[in-house]
């Protein structure tokens, strides 16, 4: 076979050998070629179109580090959009799978010399949420796609009409509590006792409703009483020994209304549904994590944004820096009683409040709702984790 032959053993070895990726020294960005070893390289060097290339770039450098730089950000950003979404992901992740690749462009042809400096300068533009961490830098792409802001602004409007229908809900309900129990005057029923002009007179009762049997009296003066004697006769013998148990006391127990006993039962259910995230802005939090150093445990700060509802953003109250911590990093901060709260998790969350009193031995408190459709009502028996200082 011909030395040039596609299939000569020869052709196939080179084939095998250039699948892959090679080592990056040995390759050529303008000329997009990749060399297997030195000797190769330094031919390309040496030959003619290599020559030419490096005429053409000689004459403006800069538009061909422009040229490569915004290939380079496209296909990184595609490929972070595509693959991880606005998810926070490490950014040497994102950049191994970008490699990984032929015919990538290599950062050594941009105009970053470091992936550090490439993911500061995505934080700069705007086009990332960068942070960094002991393990690392970590990237957030911002997805600011017309149809994508769209549907985000429909699932905000749609929770806040949630929120708004909840809200009218609880003010009807507490309305009409309110109407029922100043129009409505519960009266106590009153029981007469069975007095009899006659003792030697009979009574028979019928307690058979469709029955037609009739009941002879001897005497005939006899009473022959409906189903409702039955009732008078319990009644009687209630309220006789209600008072010979206790002289004085002849009243019972209100009985609840129907409005009163769906209050409760929404109530008990708000109570019992708790959630695994209790972040909010604007409260005042205590870093209790030694990770950071002395400098930061046991220190006070302020909620300025919640990330994905178990990350928020702190703001020292001593220093002003500004951390990024997740939720079981911190914990809730109790203030002075008569000071302003925000209950975090429970029925009553998201509400505002004033703190009456402190029960230490039961790690709870007592506070008053200033806030909501629920305003004025007192809350007794709330944990420590529920509630938190507002800033």
């Amino acid at each position: 076979m011909g030395k040039s032959d596609f299939l000569s053993p020869k052709a196939i070895a080179n084939r095998i050998k250039s699948k892959g990726l090679q080592k990056l020294r040995w390759y050529c960005q303008m000329c997009q070629k990749q060399c297997r070893d030195e000797n190769g390289f330094k031919c390309h060097c040496m030959s003619e179109s290599h020559q030419r290339q490096l005429l053409l770039a000689s004459e403006n450098p800069q538009q061909f580090m422009d040229y490569f730089s915004e290939e380079f950000r496209n296909d990184f950003l595609e490929l972070l959009r595509r693959r991880f979404g606005t998810k926070r992901v490490h950014n040497n992740i994102v950049y191994n799978e970008y490699i990984s690749h032929r015919e990538h462009i290599h950062m050594n042809a941009t105009q970053w010399e470091t992936l550090t400096d490439f993911t500061k300068w995505l934080g700069r533009e705007g086009l990332c949420k960068v942070d960094e961490t002991p393990k690392g830098w970590y990237i957030q792409y911002i997805d600011r796609d017309p149809e994508t802001i769209r549907r985000q602004q429909e699932q905000e409007r749609k929770k806040k009409q949630d929120l708004d229908d909840e809200e009218k809900t609880a003010k009807f309900i507490e309305q009409q509590v309110r109407r029922g129990l100043e129009g409505k005057e519960l009266e106590q029923p009153v029981y007469t006792e069975l007095n009899r002009e006659n003792e030697e007179e009979k009574v028979a009762f019928n307690l058979n409703k469709g029955a037609s049997t009739s009941i002879a009296a001897s005497s005939k003066t006899s009473s022959v009483l409906g189903p409702n004697a039955l009732k008078m006769v319990e009644g009687a013998v209630k309220r006789k020994e209600s008072s010979a148990h206790s002289s004085g006391q002849s009243k019972e127990k209100k009985k609840k209304s129907a409005l009163d006993e769906i209050m409760e039962l929404e109530e008990e259910k708000k109570r019992t549904s708790r959630r695994d995230y209790w972040l909010q802005p604007e409260i005042v939090v205590k870093i209790v994590t030694k990770k950071l150093g002395e400098k930061y445990h046991k220190k006070k700060g302020v909620v300025k944004e919640v990330i994905d509802k178990y990350t928020a953003v702190v703001k020292m109250i001593d220093s002003g820096d500004k951390l990024k911590l997740d939720q079981t990093h911190l914990e809730t901060v109790i203030p002075a009683p008569g000071k302003k709260v925000m209950v975090l998790n429970g029925g009553y969350r998201g509400n505002e409040g004033i703190l009456e009193s402190i029960n230490e031995r039961k790690f709870s408190a007592t506070i008053t709702i200033d806030s909501g459709p629920l305003k004025g009502r007192r809350v007794e028996d709330i944990l420590y984790e529920d509630i938190s200082k507002l800033a």
